[in-house]
């Protein structure tokens, strides 16, 4: 029972993934329609492919539900599937319009000619955007997961033992957030061209393994994974910002537990200090003269005070 109470759950969120990427889809593709100017709407192409690929993962789940025995009533997901398709034919459209601008440049003997580096930065790029989505799909599921445990603890049920589990999970979801900071980063000062391609490739091998292996028991973490790339100051506040609000957010649920995680390397800089100044030597002739003004003040009013005393 409990199992499918926990596999509706995940149909229910699921459903609801599918209804708001439909709508950003659809949103984005309204904007690509009106864009006037060509940096614009290649952009709304890149929105528009990234919001297709996330509908496609959510159809590949619900092609999994759909031919397992579990799932009674499927209507939903069904529904949810053709509406994804639907949105996939439309991105055809968009995909076959965008080539066919591409050929009839070649047509009029105007062949885009790419840069081998700018061909390499770009491949980079869309791995960098494939890496956080594999992640951010982690992500989704240890949030399941916690909140699932959260749910047996409120009903008491083995809470010892959840809590081990409610923890170890936390410590997978605050790991993510800390890669997915890292590594938006990267992916802005590649944008940027303050990042150099040989650097990125020498850190591909260990986000990779991260990802496939970060569940394993032999699974050593590398702590020190992004130190070496260039302005790491500005990814080490990107990953202490990520890590902050994920911890705000964790507190907000009444049955968060607390983060025990090591903290990752974070550059240190030293905070400004200002040096004690010596009183300059007018400030020092300033004060006798303010002590002899108040002096003379003084004995003014005592002279007044004398005269018009009785008797004076």
């Amino acid at each position: 029972m409990a199992d499918k109470r926990k596999l509706q759950g995940e149909i229910d969120r699921c459903h609801k993934k599918v209804g708001e990427g439909v709508d950003s889809f659809k949103e984005t593709w309204k904007k690509l329609q009106q864009a006037s100017n060509p940096n614009q709407k290649e952009k709304y192409e890149q929105d528009l492919k990234k919001e297709i690929k996330k509908l496609q993962r959510l159809r590949d789940q619900i092609k999994t539900w759909c031919a397992s025995n579990e799932v009674k009533d499927k209507r939903i997901l069904l529904e949810d599937r053709r509406l994804i398709e639907t949105q996939m034919e439309t991105f055809k459209v968009v995909e076959r319009e965008t080539k066919t601008k591409a050929y009839s440049k070649e047509a009029l003997g105007l062949p885009a000619k790419i840069d081998p580096a700018e061909k390499e930065r770009c491949h980079m790029r869309d791995w960098l955007n494939e890496v956080i989505d594999k992640i951010n799909v982690e992500i989704d599921k240890v949030e399941c997961d916690i909140e699932t445990m959260q749910a047996q603890n409120k009903k008491g049920k083995s809470k010892d033992k959840n809590n081990e589990a409610l923890q170890e999970q936390q410590g997978h979801l605050n790991k993510h957030r800390w890669h997915i900071a890292n590594l938006e980063a990267l992916l802005r000062m590649l944008d940027n061209n303050t990042l150099e391609i040989k650097e990125l490739k020498n850190i591909t091998e260990s986000i990779e393994y991260y990802i496939t292996d970060y569940k394993e028991p032999d699974f050593i973490e590398n702590e020190y994974i992004y130190s070496d790339i260039v302005d790491m100051d500005i990814v080490s506040t990107c990953a202490m910002d990520s890590k902050l609000s994920g911890t705000q957010s964790d507190n907000d649920d009444d049955d968060s537990v607390t983060d025990d995680v090591t903290s990752y390397p974070v550059n240190d800089t030293p905070h400004d200090t200002m040096d004690h100044v010596p009183p300059s030597p007018n400030s020092k002739s300033n004060n006798n003269n303010n002590n002899s003004n108040n002096g003379t003040i003084c004995s003014s009013f005592d002279q007044l005070l004398n005269l018009t005393a009785p008797g004076a």
